[in-house]
């Protein structure tokens, strides 16, 4: 996606925490649109470039942009709405699906939220489900929902189909990819250790190792 806008920029991103180097000197552009892989071995630092990009966690030295923004002069909870996270393993708010959905966007009418659930193709009639009855596959396209009531630009996917089986995976995969990115409009960062999945799904690929992007 050869000119389009920086959405992130790191330069000389250091982090340190329990005296270990997380992330090393992280330099990278990662342009908006699409869907941009972070993948490489356990500990690489995936996650934590992640969590960085709405300020879950802070670098210890360098320098990281949002849309040309520092995000040091960000309010982490408007970045939130903007930059929403979806972690491996899928949580569910106590109550039903609707309940889930309100916590974001507390005028969601029904009718609203319905549409929301149908785009990830789960019924209406799961509204008022109990959100802790839903299957893993289940309760990660309401996650997914739940993070679209703030109509954010960005989606962070932390190795969201790691707990899921193969099936509910491919649901997932081709929800991220249709309905996110192509109809919606909104820029991925998903992280990944399946090199498969990333050759599936990504617009382009960053590789970290030992806190360094290698390629």
């Amino acid at each position: 996606m050869s000119g389009a806008e920086t959405l992130f920029s790191f330069r000389d991103v250091t982090l340190d925490s329990g005296g270990h180097r997380i992330l090393d000197g992280v330099t990278m552009d990662i342009p908006a649109g699409g869907i941009t892989a972070l993948t490489g071995p356990s500990g690489s630092g995936k996650s934590t470039v992640l969590r960085c990009c709405n300020l879950l966690e802070s670098p210890t030295s360098g320098r990281i942009t949002y849309r040309g923004d520092d995000l040091v002069d960000a309010d982490p909870l408007t970045l939130r709405r903007d930059v929403a996270m979806v972690f491996q393993r899928p949580t569910v708010f106590p109550g039903t699906a609707l309940d889930n959905l309100r916590a974001g966007a507390p005028e969601l009418t029904e009718d609203e939220a319905a549409a929301l659930l149908a785009e990830v193709g789960l019924d209406a009639g799961m509204l008022h489900r109990e959100a802790d009855h839903f299957s893993g596959g289940e309760a990660q396209r309401l996650c997914l929902v739940r993070a679209l009531t703030t109509e954010p630009r960005v989606i962070l996917a932390d190795e969201v189909t790691s707990a899921l089986d193969d099936e509910a995976s491919a649901v997932l995969e081709n929800l991220v990819s249709t309905v996110l990115t192509r109809q919606r409009g909104i820029s991925v960062l998903w992280v990944s250790h399946s090199a498969e999945q990333v050759d599936r799904i990504a617009d382009r690929v960053v590789r970290l190792d030992a806190g360094k992007v290698v390629a």
